[in-house]
């Protein structure tokens, strides 16, 4: 018997190394069930896709830096308070401040051009959970929270002159109140994404909806709640603290969660007229058998007891 050691060196065959195998894809649970640590995974998932979304635009930013910035201090220039030397201005001050102000700007300008894809990671980080019709709703939730989500952020741009009218009038005829052009411009960011974000408190009212965990005969026993802690939310979240900004923040806000809270009555009879009796299961699970006799069950036939004609013969 010949081994493989005697055939010819032409003959032989290299021994094959196993290579290790290819990580393969997680597969997804169909039903949204994982485990805490996959959860966390699927987060860091959304929020690095987010960040990487942002690049461009903050790019964009740092290009466009000037004009951006000539934009970002009108609602300065529209104030109707002047110092003494006749005009409002903005002052820097450092060597390095400039430049701290621009990646400032361009990063804000990313996270601004970058709403839709991280709006729709938000979303995909929930659809896990809901229901394989409910999760047809991506283009509507995403027709809905982008112009939200600008809205607020012009509002909070058309306020912010009348803020620094109220704001600044409180300053003493003998004193020049000279701003610096950081100050301003990270109170102007914070209300634009503030304002933003409270303007999405419908679209995540209709996800907690869609998703089964927020029903909305739950919202209308607490409507009193949520409007005290709307005015809550509205007085520590704003950056000027003043009571004219905060109403106008906290009265849309509670449109809006008056509009939510008729959203989440309606598909709630929706969900209920589609349901049926099997409301309470989900897709993927099968309903009980029904063992219960028939009336043909329990009531003979009278052919049972007519003889065959085999019998006759």
């Amino acid at each position: 018997m010949t081994s493989v050691h005697d055939a010819p060196p032409q003959q032989r065959r290299r021994a094959r190394v196993p290579l290790p195998p290819l990580r393969r894809k997680r597969e997804r649970n169909p039903g949204g069930q994982m485990a805490l640590i996959d959860h966390l995974r699927e987060l860091r998932r959304r929020i690095v896709l987010s960040m990487i979304a942002a690049v461009p635009g903050a790019v964009i930013g740092l290009v466009f830096y000037q004009p951006i910035s000539h934009q970002l201090v009108q609602p300065m220039c529209n104030a109707h308070i002047h110092s003494i030397a006749g005009k409002q201005c903005l002052v820097q001050n450092g060597i390095t401040q400039p430049f701290n102000t621009a990646l400032a700007i361009a990063v804000v300008t990313g996270i601004l051009l970058a709403t839709p894809v991280w709006l729709y990671q938000l979303w995909a980080f929930v659809t896990p959970g809901l229901h394989a019709n409910e999760r047809r709703w991506s283009i509507a939730f995403l027709a809905t929270s982008i112009p939200l989500f600008f809205s607020g952020a012009a509002l909070a741009y058309w306020l912010l002159p009348k803020a620094i009218d109220m704001l600044l009038s409180f300053t003493i005829s003998d004193a020049a109140n000279l701003v610096e052009l950081s100050d301003y411009l990270s109170l102007l960011l914070r209300m634009i994404l503030v304002f933003g974000l409270a303007f999405e408190m419908p679209v995540f009212i209709a996800m907690l909806n869609a998703a089964g965990i927020l029903p909305g005969r739950t919202l209308i026993k607490a409507w009193r709640y949520v409007i005290f802690a709307i005015f809550v939310f509205a007085a520590v979240a704003t950056p000027t603290g003043d009571p004219f900004t905060m109403l106008t923040l906290a009265l849309p806000m509670c449109v809006l969660f008056l509009v939510s809270y008729a959203f989440c009555v309606w598909n709630d009879r929706r969900r209920a007229r589609r349901a049926g009796e099997w409301g309470s299961l989900d897709d993927d699970e099968a309903s009980p058998l029904d063992e219960t006799p028939s009336a043909l069950d329990e009531t003979r036939s009278p052919l049972d007891d007519t003889p065959s004609r085999l019998d006759w013969s």
